[in-house]
């Protein structure tokens, strides 16, 4: 038996070998690598779960999930002095926005704000993620970005954005 085993490497040969290392070394990837990776993503997955809708759910359901969603006890007004407020604190520097209404014939009311912004590049984003993340019922519908020269660190943007809210 154990001249049996002496005499694997010379029966399997050099492409053997080398496929039976790469094997091992597959399988230890996948212990190092990818169990942690699966853990993470897993975890992240259970807060998604938690607060969609049963797939057999219902589309009343469905939809009164989203109405319960978007109903909050903020106005619009509320809304933009977050908004306004964010943009302070991150360091964007924000000239003039525009605010209107669309019409609907539905529940959801539909607020468009148009809003350039000056700031450098982290500034901008910062601020896109704190929006997006306090304020639950915006959303980002545009962004273009404009830059004066190619060694100026400032950015023009102008955000196209909605807010999203249930009638009263």
């Amino acid at each position: 038996m154990m001249a049996r085993v002496l005499e694997l490497p010379r029966e399997l040969g050099a492409l053997g070998i080398a496929a039976l290392v790469l094997l091992a070394g597959a399988a230890l990837f996948r212990l190092v690598a990818l169990a942690p990776l699966n853990a993470q993503s897993a975890q992240f997955a259970e807060p998604v779960t938690r607060q969609a809708p049963a797939p057999e759910a219902s589309t009343a359901e469905r939809v009164g999930a989203v109405y319960a969603f978007l109903k909050k006890d903020e106005q619009a007004t509320d809304w933009l002095a977050k908004l306004h407020g964010i943009g302070a604190a991150t360091g964007v520097q924000t000239k003039s926005a525009t605010y209107r209404s669309q019409p609907t014939d539905g529940r959801i009311l539909r607020y468009e704000i148009v809003l350039p912004v000056t700031g450098t590049y982290p500034q901008i984003r910062d601020f896109l993620r704190r929006s997006l993340d306090e304020i639950p019922v915006l959303s980002l519908d545009q962004l273009s970005l404009k830059r004066e020269s190619r060694k100026d660190g400032t950015l023009h943007a102008e955000l196209r954005m909605t807010l999203h809210m249930v009638k009263a």
